[in-house]
């Protein structure tokens, strides 16, 4: 194995301590979960869970969090997570659900929705964050959980790959607000077409209430 290749496993198993220490107690399907979205003024909020393989053998070098990943690094590596996943699945909840139960609720329940649709139930749950969420497995809220650990940075790049694909897609069908760009995120560019255009399906109105009523 050359220098290169040894440091990447390194680095790897070193985001393993939280589930090496869940394999210790006899957790088998250990679930990571993150999320993307919560910030921007359009589109939905992307949740992800997945069940990765955690044998040596199959660990993929270079996960982390999808923030710190350039976005060519983070296509690759979600090419290769979703075919070595054990299962994965993503919640999605839409402007709509967020302008009706918050940021914070929609998100935990996309969460939910990720985790209770995989084909492989867990045995144990790590989410990304602070948030202690409503189902009946036992779970762990990690802080920077996409950066400490392997499972959460797989979740935490299928999110971001995925809404990022989405909003990409919704610029085609709103050009003016440049989505493709800005992922819904509040740029100058962005709110200046709200404030020439108003407002369009994919906005959230309890995110863009000082600059839109409609």
């Amino acid at each position: 194995m050359s220098t290169r290749s040894k440091d990447q496993s390194l680095e790897a198993a070193d985001k393993l301590c939280i589930e090496h220490e869940l394999q210790a107690y006899g957790c088998r399907y250990i679930c990571g979960v993150d999320e993307v979205g919560r910030g921007p003024l359009a589109g939905p909020v992307i949740c992800a869970a997945v069940i990765m393989p955690l044998d040596e053998d199959s660990l993929i070098p270079g996960i982390d969090d999808s923030k710190k990943l350039s976005e060519t690094k983070r296509c690759t590596l979600a090419e290769q997570i979703r075919s070595r996943a054990i299962c994965y699945r993503i919640g999605s909840k839409s402007p709509e659900d967020i302008d009706r139960v918050n940021i914070l609720e929609a998100t935990k329940l996309a969460m939910k929705e990720a985790i209770e649709s995989l084909p492989v139930k867990p045995d144990f749950v790590i989410t990304d964050g602070n948030m202690t969420l409503d189902i009946s497995l036992p779970q762990r809220h990690v802080i920077k959980g996409d950066a400490k650990s392997y499972t959460i940075g797989a979740a935490s790049i299928l999110a971001k790959t995925y809404r990022d694909d989405l909003m990409t897609r919704l610029s085609a069908r709103y050009p003016e607000y440049s989505f493709a760009k800005n992922k819904g995120y509040p740029s100058k560019e962005h709110i200046q077409a709200i404030l020439d255009h108003g407002l369009c399906p994919e906005h959230r109105r309890s995110f863009t209430e000082k600059w839109a009523k409609d």
